[in-house]
């Protein structure tokens, strides 16, 4: 059984902004385009599960558009990482040794106040075990950290000791991974 990691197209925000759960829009022709390019090698009848941020669910609501035969729900445990009070700040306006504290504690630190890396493990790691559990090809929509943390539980880690262990490269805007679901 596949689960397709679909990541969002490219934001309407200045690059170098953190925006993890800030709801911003993406480039409408973007979305429209990778739509188009996913609806074309989607397995039939696959379930799709979206992030509720609209920069998700309107690719979610395109793609479907195009591919009637895909069941679609949003899924609240896909959305990105909340950086409470960082969100909508330059990344490099932020202080360094916020950033400092955030890597040396990178599981529990709640960098902005609101969610740890480990809440955010937790939360992916429950819409893992359920993908795991239902049939069929499934597809996600949703955002880089999310599909960094589905790649970690892939090949079995669920808690991190070290900020290094955090998986660096994730598909470009409107890209995808296919993963096997075990």
């Amino acid at each position: 059984m596949s689960l397709w990691l679909v990541r969002h197209a490219q934001p309407l925000i200045e690059p170098g902004v953190c925006y993890g759960a800030l709801d911003v829009a993406a480039d409408e022709t973007a979305t429209t385009q990778a739509a188009q390019a996913l609806a074309q090698v989607l397995p039939h009848g696959a379930r799709v599960s979206s992030s509720p941020l609209q920069r998700c669910e309107r690719l979610t609501l395109v793609l479907c558009g195009l591919r009637p035969d895909l069941t679609y729900k949003v899924d609240a445990r896909l959305v990105e990482m909340n950086f409470g009070c960082w969100e909508g700040q330059r990344w490099d306006s932020l202080a360094a040794d916020e950033l400092a504290r955030w890597t040396a504690d990178f599981w529990h630190h709640r960098f902005g106040g609101v969610e740890s890396v480990a809440d955010v493990m937790q939360r992916v790691a429950a819409a893992w075990d359920d993908a795991a559990a239902g049939p069929g090809p499934q597809v996600w929509v949703t955002h880089a950290g999310v599909i960094r943390a589905v790649e970690l539980l892939a090949q079995g880690v669920r808690q991190l000791s070290d900020a290094a262990q955090w998986p660096v490269q994730a598909p470009g805007f409107g890209q995808w991974r296919v993963l096997a679901l075990t």
